[in-house]
């Protein structure tokens, strides 16, 4: 039997080299294609702008996935602004001007999104969930829909398309966990602003089976939450943290000094202040099981070997 093909865009990240690991342990042949690899036959570089060799592995695949995009990890200025938009909607662009001309397209291509397309979620109000999530406002919302329509607007009537708005992933070694445990360490372990934000979150594990589950176990088309479905207050997260590693001393972060940190460290505090509250409705429905439900758990697994 020939060994199936995934094709992973944007591959050498956090999320793309976890995803790369998971399938090669089911079996699939894995091509990477990135702005830099490392030479093989399983890479090929591109600009994630035009057309290229790169675009020959797309053919036979069983399934496509798209990571491409600059961090959102800086200061949003007009520079970063562009490049932030450009880098997602370009890619999406010229993969779907490759799948179209396939002779043997890949069955399913799933491309990247964001849970931040949905609006600031306050107190107690519900989740937001695919049929019923409220769309936000702002530049991080403008960036989702911008990347969502590029997907939408690409003609691939033989493969299937799904959008995967994904909240915050959790992993160990990479992604944003690594940063925040060592803050937690050092005492910053405690609400960054009011504590009220939501938190939604997933772990990596999870990550890459719902991944699997959305290429391989349905038909299914769309935006699919990527999220666990039990997200939390920022409070209640800080404190799984403060109970893992109970330092000495902990340290206050309210609004103010963190708009002092987030300019010092030339990123955001919308990537820590905005309310996330996210759920996800339509996996659940097709009968995928998460692993890690709780976040207590998830942090436990990442913290200890």
């Amino acid at each position: 039997m020939e060994q199936p093909k995934i094709v992973i865009a944007g591959g050498n990240g956090f999320l793309g080299r976890h995803l790369r690991q998971h399938f090669e342990q089911l079996g699939y042949r894995v091509v990477v294609i990135a702005r830099r690899v490392a030479p093989g036959p399983n890479a090929m570089v591109w600009n994630a702008r035009t057309l290229g060799p790169w675009a020959a592995e797309l053919e036979g695949a069983k399934v496509l996935v798209n990571l491409a995009g600059r961090t959102v990890d800086c200061r949003y200025n007009e520079a970063n602004k562009r490049e932030i938009v450009a880098s997602r909607v370009d890619s999406t662009r010229v993969l779907g001007q490759a799948v179209a001309a396939c002779a043997v397209p890949p069955r399913v291509w799933l491309n990247s999104s964001t849970a931040t397309v949905y609006a600031h979620t306050e107190g107690d109000k519900p989740a937001n969930t695919e049929a019923a999530g409220l769309i936000g406002t702002g530049f991080s919302v403008a960036v989702a829909k911008a990347w969502e329509q590029a997907f939408h607007d690409c003609h691939t009537p033989a493969t299937r398309q799904v959008a995967l708005r994904t909240s915050i992933v959790l992993g160990r070694d990479g992604g944003a966990f690594p940063v925040i445990a060592r803050l937690a360490r050092l005492g910053l372990c405690t609400p960054q602003g009011t504590g009220r934000q939501w938190i939604s979150w997933l772990h990596i594990q999870d990550f890459c089976r719902a991944v699997e589950f959305l290429a391989t176990k349905t038909n299914e088309a769309g935006a699919f939450n990527i999220c666990a479905l039990n997200p939390l207050t920022n409070r209640d997260f800080n404190h799984l943290l403060q109970q893992q590693f109970r330092p000495w001393l902990r340290l206050p972060q309210p609004r103010w000094l963190l708009e002092i940190g987030a300019f010092a460290l030339r990123t955001e505090t919308e990537l820590i202040l905005k309310s996330r509250k996210v759920y996800p409705e339509r996996l659940l429905a097709l009968g995928f099981q998460f692993e890690y439900p709780a976040c207590e758990a998830a942090i436990k697994d990442l913290l200890h070997d």
